[in-house]
């Protein structure tokens, strides 16, 4: 019994650290094909363009957990992101124009949930619906046009510098990780999401407060999108009206292959950051070594798809 339960751990652990050891094999493969790869210079490009996908994930993360999906991340950090830089070219301040960003996030995070709970429509279709309306919204505000940026304090969340060598976008993504990854083994709120993805009605007989979660889920993944659209809004000095196209599938990428389960209740945040890791270095490298982005999408997609056969078969 004893060799049995070590085996079924070991296979456990093993299953985990997949990500890990797919990213270091992915590294040592990319620093001997290719002698800029392992460039300090590059290696922080790579950060800074990982942070916003890193971001983004984080708040995927507790949606997929909990047994959900969220597809309008990326319309979010768009429109959030038009509306701060409209605040602020408008003559507001700084403080006002990300304030209203982030409230703005955190409230259409909250209608997915509610359109989820108490709407029961499927999350899916829920979250497709809201990244249409919010894609419409966007172009119809900003009229396809960018908003220029013109604020120097308000430019150094997404451009600035810490000691004059690590990006801010990188902090933030530090940051955010430890603030996530302790509200989710830390707190009942974290224990509650592991226990709504897993049974959602043994969870409701336990107690949680299933409708008030999924509020909670989406608002923090709206809340994660907004922040993730000031941050490249900064960083560009200006709002896209395109911004963010296709980030929903690179969060929920980074996700799988940090091994968290699609069908939720099983996963952890550090496996999402290395997912995200993963899929910024494996562009990298591609581009480095010269490969075509179109093969470029052919090698993303089959990673993507092998993990979630490995995913599957767990």
């Amino acid at each position: 019994m004893t060799n049995r339960f070590s085996f079924g751990n070991g296979a456990a652990l093993l299953q985990r650290l997949g990500s890990v050891i797919g990213l270091l094999l992915l590294l040592i493969a990319l620093s001997v094909l290719s002698p800029d790869f392992l460039n300090a210079g590059n290696l922080l490009t790579v950060l800074r363009q990982v942070s916003i996908n890193a971001l983004i994930a984080f708040g995927m993360t507790f949606v997929i957990l909990a047994g959900g999906i969220d597809l309008s991340v990326g319309a979010i950090l768009a429109f959030t992101g038009a509306i701060t830089a409209g605040v602020m070219a408008s003559g507001h301040g700084m403080l006002l124009a990300i304030g209203v960003g982030l409230g703005l996030g955190l409230l259409l995070g909250v209608i997915n949930g509610v359109l989820v709970s108490w709407g029961r429509v499927a999350p899916f279709i829920a979250t497709l619906g809201t990244m249409t309306l919010l894609r419409g919204l966007t172009l119809s505000y900003t009229q396809g046009q960018p908003i220029g940026v013109s604020n120097n304090s308000f430019a150094l969340l997404g451009d600035g510098y810490i000691a004059h060598l690590i990006p801010n976008p990188v902090v933030w993504m530090f940051g955010v990780f430890l603030l996530c990854a302790f509200l989710l083994r830390g707190t009942v709120f974290g224990r509650h999401v592991f226990a709504l993805g897993g049974n959602e009605e043994a969870a409701r007989l336990s107690g949680v407060r299933i409708n008030a979660m999924k509020l909670g889920v989406y608002g923090l993944s709206g809340l994660l999108s907004a922040f993730a659209g000031i941050v490249l809004t900064s960083r560009l000095y200006s709002a896209q009206a395109t911004a963010g196209s296709g980030y929903e599938l690179d969060a929920i990428a980074a996700v799988v292959l940090g091994g968290t389960s699609l069908a939720g209740g099983r996963g952890w945040l550090f496996g999402t950051l290395v997912g995200a890791l993963l899929i910024g270095f494996l562009n990298n490298g591609l581009n480095l070594l010269g490969v075509s982005s179109f093969y470029q999408q052919v090698v993303k997609g089959a990673v993507i798809l092998v993990a979630v056969l490995l995913d599957r078969r767990k």
